[in-house]
C-alpha cells in the first residue's frame, strides 16, 4: 500500500455500508483530481466493476470523466459497464505498482458516458448471477469436477460471463465450458482465484466486527506465515487466527514490520546471561516495550525476570569480558505478571463492588 491508495481501514471509520457491486468497496484517493493539467498528462483511467475486479482503458475521446462516474467500455466481445474511480497521473503509478506492462496489456478504449438504458440492461445483467451460480455449481458437481464456483460476473451487456472457482489442482473444464455455454446461451469465461480472493468478492464481516478487509480496501494479497504470529507474542491459536477464508488473517502482516524493527534491538535469545549465582536463559520478550524476560531454568519458568534491552546487552558485554555481575540488578519480577497473562490471575477482582455516591457521602458527614 503506498499513498496513491487509501488502505488505511481506520480512514473508513463512520463510514455508510455501500452494495457489493459499487465501486467504492476498494476507494482510491485521487488527490490530483482537482489539478486542471492533471487529464491533459495521459488519458488513462481506472475503471471498477463487480466488487474487486478493475481494468484501465483510454479515454481518447476525452469524455468529461470524474471519479463515480458511469461508463461503457470495450469488452471482449461487445461492452461493459464499470465506475471510474481514478484519472490522469496517478493512473499510471497505480499501473506500474501493480506491474501491469503496457506493451502487453490490451488497453482498450471509452466508448460514452452510460445512459439509463446501459445501467438498466446492466442491472438485469447482474440480477441473473446469482441464479447462474446456483446452476453452475450443479452442473460442475454433475460432471465430476474438484472445483467450487465461488463467484459469476456478467458483462454489463449480457453476452458474456465470468465464472470464479478455486480448485485445489489442475481441472479440465472444456467440457464444462460447453455445458455452460448451451445452458445459459452466452460467452463463458473461467478464471481460478484463491480463497482469499473469494472472501473478497463474497464478502462479510470479520472477528473484528468490521467488515473484511480483503473486500473494502485490499488490492494485492501477500503470504501470511506463522511467523507473523510469534514475532508479535500472539497465542499460536489456529482458531483465532484464521480468518473468513481458513487462511491465516492478513492483519497479521500488518504490524511486523514495527516488530522486526524492534526486535533488531533485543539480544539474541540464545544467548545466555551468567552471574555470580546462576544462569538465565531467554523466556520471553516484548519487542514495544524492549524488554526481554529470562528464566533460571532453560526448559520451564522458574524465577523469571524481565530486564531492559539495553541492561541486556550490557551483561553480554561483561560476560564476554569474562565479568559476571552479582544479580540482574535493574530488572524486576514478572512472574505475577506472567501468571495473569496466562490466565492464572486472580478473577475475584471483577466481584468487587463499587463504593455508592450516598455511602461517600455519609463517611463524609461522620467525619
Amino acid at each position: 500500500m503506498n499513498k496513491y491508495t487509501v488502505g488505511n481501514p481506520h480512514e473508513q471509520l463512520g463510514a455508510p455500508a455501500t452494495k457489493r457491486n459499487s465501486a467504492h468497496m476498494l476507494p482510491v484517493s485521487d488527490w490530483l483530481s482537482d489539478l486542471p493539467e492533471n487529464t491533459q498528462l495521459t488519458d488513462l483511467i481506472e475503471v471498477q466493476f463487480k466488487n474487486t475486479r478493475k481494468g484501465y482503458f483510454h479515454n481518447s475521446a476525452h469524455l468529461p470523466l470524474e471519479k463515480g462516474v458511469k461508463i461503457v467500455v470495450e469488452a471482449n466481445p461487445g461492452y461493459d459497464v464499470g465506475e471510474v474511480v481514478l484519472t490522469g497521473k496517478l493512473v499510471e503509478l497505480q499501473m506500474k505498482k501493480n506491474r501491469i506492462d503496457t506493451s502487453r496489456y490490451e488497453v482498450r478504449q471509452v466508448i460514452r458516458i452510460a445512459t439509463d438504458e446501459d445501467l438498466e440492461r446492466a442491472a438485469a445483467a447482474h440480477a441473473r448471477e446469482q441464479e447462474t451460480m446456483i446452476k453452475a455449481r450443479q452442473l460442475a458437481k454433475s460432471l465430476g469436477l474438484e472445483m467450487k464456483i465461488g463467484d459469476v460476473e456478467y458483462q454489463g451487456d449480457g453476452s458474456k460471463a465470468i465464472f470464479f472457482y478455486i480448485a485445489d489442482g489442475r481441472v479440465d473444464f472444456r467440457q464444462l465450458i460447453k455445458v455452460y455455454a448451451e445452458t445459459f446461451r452466452i460467452r463463458v469465461e473461467m478464471k481460478q482465484i484463491g480463497a482469499r480472493q473469494e472472501a473478497g468478492r463474497i464478502g462479510g464481516t470479520g472477528p473484528c466486527g468490521r467488515e473484511l478487509c480483503c473486500s473494502t480496501w485490499m488490492i494485492n494479497f501477500s503470504s501470511v506465515g506463522t511467523g507473523a504470529a510469534r514475532l508479535q507474542n500472539i497465542s499460536p491459536n489456529p482458531q483465532k487466527l484464521a480468518g473468513m477464508c481458513a487462511k491465516l488473517k492478513c492483519c497479521l502482516n500488518y504490524e511486523v514490520p514495527v516488530y522486526e524493527d524492534a526486535s533488531k534491538k533485543l539480544p539474541n535469545r540464545h544467548t545466555e546471561l551468567e552471574t555470580k549465582d546462576a544462569t538465565f536463559y531467554f523466556f520471553s520478550s516484548d519487542p514495544l516495550a524492549g524488554t526481554v524476560t529470562y528464566s533460571s531454568d532453560p526448559h520451564v519458568a522458574a524465577n523469571l525476570t524481565t530486564l531492559s534491552a539495553a541492561r541486556a546487552h550490557e551483561i553480554i558485554a561483561m560476560n564476554r569480558r569474562g565479568e559476571k555481575p552479582e544479580t540482574l540488578e535493574g530488572a524486576r519480577d514478572v512472574s505475577a505478571e506472567i501468571g495473569y497473562q496466562t490466565g492464572h490471575g486472580d478473577v475475584t477482582r471483577f466481584d468487587r463492588k463499587k463504593k455508592h455516591r450516598g455511602d461517600r457521602r455519609d463517611k463524609k458527614g461522620k467525619a
